[in-house]
């Protein structure tokens, strides 16, 4: 495993990251906590101590989850990437959207990031994975209703507690970093970013790449539409993201495939699958310090862990850019 360190925050974590969206069941059609536990735990076997986890996944399901699978890993060793601002509990904040829980009832979510709210998500969060303190802690997504300031404030306020080692955001904006900067110093900042979803190479790219903060890439399999199995039109449960989601539209999915078809060769002369090249290419863009990856199982937990090990040349690299730079957008 390869790993890196998040800014100066003195964090070091392994590039490839577990992340444990899928592991809560959210958005993604259930979950099997059994299988979440060996996923991680197997993961773990294999270099990845860095786990990705946020209270609204499952409703505080997945940090329970992680907390279960880390009882038995040495604390020191492990990297736990929580977040904060997604209150589902409570009628207050930045309303975002109308969804239903893991037991099908409808619950509404709000972005909320005041002060005396952050410090109960942290006691709460703290609580659910069996620890005492979270390695990076991300503001999930902005909050219109609470001024930065104000947030990074509180979270400055944990980090001298000792219950936070280092302060990271998540779907910001260079501005909004910035405005952040003005009160503590920023490890990361936890993006999209795919081979279909590359937005964030026009300005948060550059401005971390100059200022020393670390990108962490999530759904760069773009929740599975780049592993090569998605068919077009295939069916999701209406509790499913992908069910609606614009990239998983047939024509897209067909002309993707088409795209994958294109390095499948190089993938196979690795021995590699193309979820394990996909990871590679992803690791090797500018910037890009962490790929987070979910898997439900043990299986997929080894086979994302191997993606390290694919070696790839800038020459290979730029074959593949070249290929994506000619996939039409999705529309």
């Amino acid at each position: 495993m390869e790993y890196i360190e998040l800014g100066n925050s003195g964090v070091r974590v392994s590039r490839i990251t577990f992340g444990s969206w899928a592991a809560g069941g959210w958005m993604w059609g259930g979950t099997e906590q059994n299988d979440a536990v060996g996923a991680i735990r197997a993961s773990f076997d294999l270099g990845v101590t860095s786990i990705d986890t946020a209270p609204i996944y499952g409703q505080g399901l997945s940090e329970e989850i992680v907390g279960e699978a880390i009882k038995t890993l040495p604390r020191d060793q492990v990297q736990i990437l929580t977040k904060f601002g997604m209150r589902w509990d409570e009628a207050k904040g930045d309303f975002a959207m109308k969804t239903k829980n893991n037991e099908g009832q409808d619950i509404d979510v709000y972005k909320y990031a005041a002060p005396a709210s952050i410090i109960k998500e942290c006691e709460d969060s703290l609580r659910r994975l069996g620890t005492d303190y979270i390695d990076l802690y991300q503001i999930h997504w902005p909050d219109k209703t609470t001024p930065i300031p104000e947030t990074m404030e509180a979270v400055q306020r944990l980090i001298e507690q000792g219950k936070v080692r280092a302060a990271g955001v998540s779907n910001y904006s260079v501005d909004q970093m910035k405005e952040a900067e003005t009160v503590l110093n920023l490890a990361s900042n936890q993006v999209p970013y795919s081979m279909v979803r590359r937005d964030i190479e026009k300005d948060v790219v550059p401005y971390c790449l100059e200022n020393n903060k670390a990108i962490l890439a999530y759904s760069p399999m773009q929740l599975g539409l780049l592993t090569g199995k998605i068919k077009p039109g295939q069916h999701f449960e209406e509790s499913d993201l992908r069910a609606t989601h614009p990239l998983f539209k047939p024509e897209f999915v067909t002309r993707v495939n088409a795209f994958l078809d294109k390095i499948r060769p190089m993938a196979e002369t690795k021995n590699a699958t193309l979820g394990q090249l996909v990871l590679r290419w992803t690791l090797a863009q500018p910037g890009v310090s962490v790929a987070l990856v979910g898997a439900r199982n043990a299986e997929q937990a080894v086979q994302n862990a191997h993606a390290i090990d694919v070696q790839l040349s800038p020459q290979e690299v730029d074959f593949i850019t070249n290929e994506l730079n000619q996939l039409q957008p999705a529309k």
